[in-house]
């Protein structure tokens, strides 16, 4: 596969600005999408973060396989991560969160305040690519509209600090991408999650990719989302998009099923959480 390449001018920026602001910074906390944590997760931001105290918080597990997300939750923590899982509609899990990096912060806290020096506010800088629910995140924490949403990558463009409690300070980002992806199914996991426009990569390998994953791993949930089922070694393609094109009563365009138009659906349907908890990878010990 042909590297597959964006870098938008405010991403660069904000990696700059990341760096540039990370000696200010007590704690980072990173934003994953539990159904693809790996796949969403910007190795950029190691060189970026180095040794500086990092709680890795997994978005969105009211859209992902609770049997999964446990299994990533043990991996990173082998990883020697700081994890929770956060479901973004929930904001008692908020306050966790605040909590736990009080914990981790503990000791360097406490040894602040043994030299003499006055309380502060904590710091903490929220990291992550596009759409991983930053701007939720915070607008949850300060329990204000203090970051805009949006359900598309690009929304915020420009560093933020938000004060969510007296002691407790956020620093937003803009969503940051890897400026590359060489690994074809990684590329089609940030798109599919939505971190990325699915029209970078071929939107037709795209569904064909998505549709055999679901065939392959919840069988259940596309035979009751569309009453599909199929053979991979058969020609199912096409008449996987008619079944669709059947059940949706999509029109069909000079007699021919509207393919583009099954694509909407069904990529709508996914990010709508039309097929229940779906996880598009495993961690790499359960892969081996």
């Amino acid at each position: 596969m042909a590297q597959i390449q964006w870098y938008p001018g405010h991403m660069a920026k904000a990696e700059r600005e990341i760096e540039g602001k990370m000696k200010l910074i007590d704690i980072v906390i990173e934003l994953v999408d539990a159904r693809a944590p790996y796949s969403s997760k910007n190795t950029t931001f190691d060189r970026l973060i180095k040794n500086k105290p990092r709680l890795l918080v997994m978005t969105k597990k009211d859209l992902a396989d609770d049997a999964i997300t446990a299994k990533w939750s043990q991996y990173f923590e082998k990883q020697g991560y700081g994890v929770m899982v956060a479901n973004m509609k929930n904001f008692n899990e908020y306050k966790k969160i605040i909590a736990k990096c009080r914990l981790i912060l503990k000791d360097k806290m406490e040894k602040e305040a043994s030299r003499g020096l006055k309380p502060r506010a904590i710091r903490a800088m929220v990291i992550g690519v596009p759409n991983v629910g930053k701007s939720t995140f915070i607008n949850s924490l300060a329990k204000r509209k203090a970051a805009v949403t949006g359900n598309r990558p690009g929304v915020t463009k420009a560093q933020q600090i938000i004060r969510v409690e007296k002691d407790f300070e956020l620093f937003d980002t803009p969503g940051v991408l890897a400026p590359r992806y060489n690994d074809e199914e990684i590329a089609r996991n940030v798109a599919l999650i939505g971190s990325i426009r699915q029209d970078i990569l071929p939107r037709d390998d795209l569904f064909i990719y998505a549709v055999k994953y679901l065939n392959k791993q919840y069988p259940d949930a596309l035979k009751k989302r569309y009453d599909v089922s199929f053979d991979e070694e058969d020609d199912w393609v096409i008449p996987v998009f008619d079944q669709i094109a059947k059940v949706r009563a999509i029109k069909k365009v000079r007699g021919e099923t509207d393919y583009e138009r099954v694509m909407d659906v069904f990529f709508k349907d996914l990010q709508d959480g039309a097929f229940g908890k779906i996880s598009w990878e495993m961690p790499p010990c359960v892969n081996d």
